[in-house]
């Protein structure tokens, strides 16, 4: 499991993401059961050197042999292919455009080819500015039981502000709906008829929502909000029983029109100050 957040407002979108990773098993009687779990996996990316354009990962871990961070890379050295046919031009692409072509490129190049598809569910969003655009959007790429829909858009360029998450989302669905992803059932179990569910939920979450962010947030500001759910997720899980899911280092980037892809924090596997030059890992 995985917590992502993304974070739109008027001056920047933030990504943020923790770093765990869990290897999964079946015993003899099919149980799905946690074999161990590593604290440090890449989660998000600069999806485009040198253009605001980022992605961030949850669910399946590997395609294959291949963790999705080297997948993610493979495309990203694809995107700068003169002529490629996933070639991102920086001067005439869309989000939307560079959303459509990662999932060709995650769905139908590594995915599909598969001898041995994976179990579960994979999460892969896409977030940045359009050639010339003055303000941010996310989109986000799913593939649930083998089957991969043309990306959605969580956050137009249009909405000012939008906190978007996905993993593990019960800790900020209590926080920021102010009501678990159980509560559907429990209307259910309630005597709520299934048609009425949805409009059911949309009236409580008018008393129930706590909007905290805004149009206006300053970056910094972004920043720590994003950081606060991805760390409130990260100790929401911690006390609960079983193996954790969510847990390790918190890795935060923003992305704005004018300085582009910039790390806030991020873990290395190498130590920075003898390899100052290098900036190409994640």
């Amino acid at each position: 499991m995985t917590i992502c957040v993304a974070v739109k407002v008027q001056d920047c979108l933030v990504f943020a993401a923790d770093s765990t990773s869990s290897l999964q098993a079946r015993s003899a009687d099919g149980q799905a059961f946690t074999v161990n779990t590593y604290d440090n996996a890449n989660k998000v990316f600069n999806l485009r050197k040198g253009l605001p354009i980022a992605a961030m990962t949850a669910g399946i871990g590997n395609f294959g042999n291949s963790s999705i961070s080297t997948i993610a890379k493979d495309f990203r050295k694809l995107t700068e292919a003169d002529g490629g046919p996933f070639e991102i031009q920086p001067d005439a692409y869309t989000i939307g455009q560079v959303a459509e072509l990662a999932r060709d490129y995650l769905f139908n190049e590594r995915f599909s080819k598969l001898e041995v598809k994976p179990e579960g569910d994979f999460h892969f969003w896409v977030g940045g500015y359009s050639s010339g655009a003055d303000m941010g959007e996310i989109w986000r790429i799913d593939i649930r039981n083998g089957v991969c829909p043309p990306p959605h858009c969580e956050a137009s360029a249009d909405q000012a502000s939008r906190v978007c998450w996905g993993g593990a989302p019960e800790a900020i669905n209590r926080l920021v709906l102010g009501y678990s992803q159980a509560l559907e059932t429990a209307l259910e179990h309630g005597g709520i008829p299934k048609e009425n569910l949805g409009s059911a939920l949309t009236e409580i979450a008018q008393y129930t929502q706590a909007n905290l962010e805004h149009p206006a947030m300053p970056t910094s500001d972004a920043i720590e909000l994003a950081r606060f759910l991805a760390e409130t997720t990260k100790q929401f899980v911690r006390f609960l029983p079983g193996a954790n899911s969510v847990g390790g280092h918190i890795d935060i980037a923003t992305i704005t029109k004018h300085e582009n892809f910039k790390w806030v924090s991020r873990k290395h596997f190498y130590g920075s100050e003898f390899n100052p030059l290098e900036t190409n890992h994640a």
